[in-house]
């Protein structure tokens, strides 16, 4: 669901204009240039260009020397990263996060459902293996991809044809056909986590299983992604029932 204005807050045109460009610029697969920011925007050109000006000076957006194009910047990055080291979830989720990356050789984090566009990490927990994945607060992951979107599908209440368009948009790294998936799909619903073994990343085994809300549809879910070569020596309905457990006692924590 979209976000509507709210009619008691007087518009600033210089905020919301700047707000838009970043939002743009964030969706963009590649850098843009000032007209055709200004033209996507409805914003005068001259105008574009003074609010671009000013959020580089803040660092909140990079412009190519020699092409002149725009892109955000890492300063976006700190502000969002700050936001989700306060999430209260994330602060809850902690412990559990700790708990089982002392006992598996994974990195075990927790990540916030964004619609079914994107899963963001807020919490992560590194266990004392040899051999980790590089994962960082505030990365950013396709909602549908891997064992944390077949969760998604299972239990984010959304519509099945919703959910098929965004499947096909996903890039995999041995994509699994929808009917597989779908199987998958069910298998995650009736024993309440999911597994994704090398289909997303060749080499990886990920668990996931999902944190809901009050309304029991997923907003959060937890996530172990390890070397598929050192989970292999754990039984996945072992590491499975763990990750669920986890997640069944981080969503009663929450209300």
């Amino acid at each position: 669901m979209s976000r509507q204005p709210d009619p008691t807050i007087r518009a600033v045109p210089a905020v919301t204009r700047a707000v838009a460009i970043l939002r743009l610029l964030a969706r963009s697969t590649e850098p843009l240039g000032i007209n055709p920011i200004a033209r996507e925007l409805g914003i005068v050109p001259s105008t574009c260009l003074h609010i671009l000006r000013a959020l580089a000076a803040e660092g909140l957006v990079a412009v190519e020397p020699v092409t002149k194009r725009y892109v955000i910047d890492a300063g976006v990055l700190t502000l969002a990263r700050s936001a989700l080291q306060r999430d209260d979830v994330a602060s809850h989720a902690q412990p559990e996060l700790d708990g089982l990356a002392s006992r598996f050789p994974v990195t075990a984090i927790c990540v916030r459902v964004i619609g079914l566009k994107h899963m963001i990490v807020v919490a992560i927990s590194r266990s004392d293996t040899a051999l980790r994945l590089r994962i960082d607060i505030g990365s950013r992951f396709p909602a549908l991809i891997s064992a944390t979107g077949r969760c998604l599908a299972a239990f984010g209440g959304h519509p099945a044809d919703k959910i098929e368009l965004g499947f096909r948009a996903l890039r995999w790294e041995s994509a699994p056909s929808f009917a597989v998936w779908q199987a998958d799909v069910a298998e995650t619903r009736r024993r309440g986590y999911g597994i994704d073994k090398g289909t997303y990343i060749r080499g990886v085994t990920i668990f996931a299983a999902p944190v809901v809300g009050a309304d029991d549809s997923m907003t959060h879910a937890l996530a172990a992604v390890g070397l598929t070569d050192q989970v292999s020596a754990h039984k996945p309905s072992v590491v499975g029932g763990e990750m669920k457990t986890a997640a069944q006692r981080l969503s009663a924590r929450l209300g």
